[in-house]
């Protein structure tokens, strides 16, 4: 047994060759739908072909889920099409996002005793001398201390993406790949390494690493940040079994107090490292990166409400309890 519905091109350029109308068989997921009319149309990768709710107009994510369960869908007898254009997969992007830093940090150590004499010369009214151990053409040990910290950050990042993130979606549109790395390449990147390392940052004007309680302070809250950070991940991970990709209501460390602790923790981390830094472009950085989590963080509240109901214990607070 199965069931028909409508099927309408959400854009006037839409997917050619698409029918009017579709027979669907009734344990068909989202993503052997998506098959069926990529092999109708002739579209080469099925991941193009986006599936909206006719009521939201939203794009229906869960790809393993059973489109009879789409209730404005089936309510509705229509499915909204739209050929997304060429993909690359979540995976990619995240491993492209979290490389910049890796290249840039070293890259700025690298090349210091060259190019930061050079910027000196055009910034000396501006910026404070140059630290007394810098002028040996050696990173101070806070700047030491900030390059290890900051590279354990995105090499953990990268080891997450490969061995413990589970992905809802195969892919995203390509073009978003130089949207969603631009922030981690400029700001945690090219403009985080082009200040922290100068001699004459605030980086390198800090005393020698641990002298000062905002070291140790910060030291304490990055370790803490990470660890529980990696913790919530795997847990998040270990949630799903094999294969699945529906959302399940989380418990453990941090869900008590907020919808994704994740975030509250990573947050944490950079405290930790801006407190030993005194960088203003990780100040930058992090603000705006709690911005975006804000929003993925309560776009996630709404939809755990509206899944899960009475089940679900609402949250006030998304990543930071009492403030955001």
């Amino acid at each position: 047994m199965g069931f028909t519905l409508k099927l309408t091109n959400r854009s006037p350029k839409g997917l050619k060759r698409l029918p009017a109308t579709l027979e669907i068989a009734d344990d068909a997921t989202i993503e052997a739908t998506k098959k069926q009319i990529a092999q109708l149309t002739g579209t080469s990768d099925f991941n193009r072909i986006g599936i909206f709710d006719p009521v939201t107009k939203k794009t229906i994510k869960d790809r393993n889920a059973l489109l009879r369960d789409q209730e404005p869908v089936i309510k509705n007898g229509e499915m909204i099409v739209k050929d997304l254009g060429p993909q690359i997969s979540w995976k990619l992007v995240y491993l492209c996002e979290y490389f910049g830093p890796l290249i840039f940090h070293p890259f700025f150590v690298a090349v210091r005793n060259h190019l930061y004499p050079a910027i000196y010369s055009v910034v000396k009214d501006y910026v404070p001398a140059p630290a007394p151990a810098a002028l040996t053409g050696s990173l101070t040990s806070v700047q030491q201390a900030t390059f290890v910290m900051i590279m354990a950050h995105f090499v953990k990042r990268e080891l997450e993406v490969l061995f413990v993130h589970k992905f809802s979606a195969n892919t995203m549109p390509a073009n978003f790949i130089v949207r969603n790395s631009f922030f981690y390449w400029v700001f945690a990147g090219l403009l985080g390494a082009l200040e922290i390392y100068a001699p004459f940052s605030p980086t390198a004007q800090a005393g020698p690493f641990l002298s000062s309680p905002l070291d140790v302070i910060g030291l304490a809250l990055y370790v803490f940040g990470e660890l529980c950070n990696a913790h919530v991940h795997w847990y998040l991970s270990s949630l799903r079994k094999p294969g699945e990709t529906a959302r399940k209501i989380p418990n453990g460390l941090g869900f008590s107090l907020v919808t994704c602790p994740n975030y509250m923790f990573e947050i944490i981390a950079w405290i930790g490292i801006i407190m030993i830094t005194r960088s203003p472009t990780l100040v930058v950085f992090i603000t705006i990166g709690s911005y975006y989590m804000y929003i993925w963080g309560w776009g996630k509240e709404k939809a755990y409400r509206k899944q899960f109901g009475d089940k679900y214990k609402k949250k006030r607070s998304v990543m930071l309890p009492g403030l955001l």
